[in-house]
């Protein structure tokens, strides 16, 4: 079995995104939510993924709201493909008009 984590960091702000609320999507099935802690991690989302293909969903509109931002995108989703037993990360990068990710350690 692979395990999942995430870190969300608000590169706008120059600081972690801390409360956004994260659910973790398998064959359009809700498997795991979460949201993140003050340093903009969740360390442990799912430790028991099989192999296939994911969907990150992270609710950006939630997160601006709190933090009196205004963000052009309100959610972000990140599909992913789990092939092998390991750890996988991924960090999601943010700023008011633009976000990135990619496959972390």
């Amino acid at each position: 079995m692979s395990s999942l984590s995430t870190h969300v960091l608000d590169t706008g702000l120059g600081r972690p995104a801390a409360g956004v609320p994260v659910r973790l999507f398998h064959d359009d099935v809700v498997r795991a939510t979460g949201t993140t802690d003050d340093d903009g991690r969740i360390a442990d989302l799912d430790p028991a993924l099989e192999a296939g293909t994911y969907r990150l969903w992270f609710d950006v509109a939630t997160y601006a709201t709190a933090t009196g931002q205004d963000i052009f995108f309100p959610e972000v989703s990140v599909s992913f493909t789990v092939a092998d037993e390991r750890h996988y990360h991924v960090p999601l990068l943010l700023s008011p008009f633009a976000f990135s990710t990619y496959r972390g350690s």
